[in-house]
């Protein structure tokens, strides 16, 4: 059977899509860093100590958002600055809204 709840949606891709971004931020420590960044630009450096976890830990989460187009990184001498793809966040979030809303 033919799942019929979406039927405003492009297609199955899109579904897919939604569900691959959801896994990622469904992990805790992803979805706090989500939160921390969205404060503002922070190094690896305070996003470990601000979630109390070690400092590799949070670096391999960093990874995993940035590889998903959820955040971006940048050199600054010898640290990396993080911080939110508003762009695309904004369109997981439309995206997500489709699925949701009436």
């Amino acid at each position: 059977m033919k799942y019929k709840c979406c039927k405003n949606t492009k297609s199955n891709k899109e579904i897919s899509n939604a569900a691959g971004l959801l896994g990622i931020i469904a992990e805790e420590n992803r979805l706090k860093i989500l939160c921390v960044l969205k404060k503002g630009e922070r190094c690896v450096c305070d996003i470990w100590q601000d979630l109390g976890i070690a400092e590799n830990l949070a670096s391999h989460h960093l990874k995993v958002l940035r590889k998903a187009g959820l955040i971006h990184s940048r050199k600054e001498g010898l640290k990396v600055i993080y911080s939110i793809n508003k762009n695309n966040i904004g369109k997981f979030n439309s995206l997500l809204n489709k699925f949701l809303s009436k």
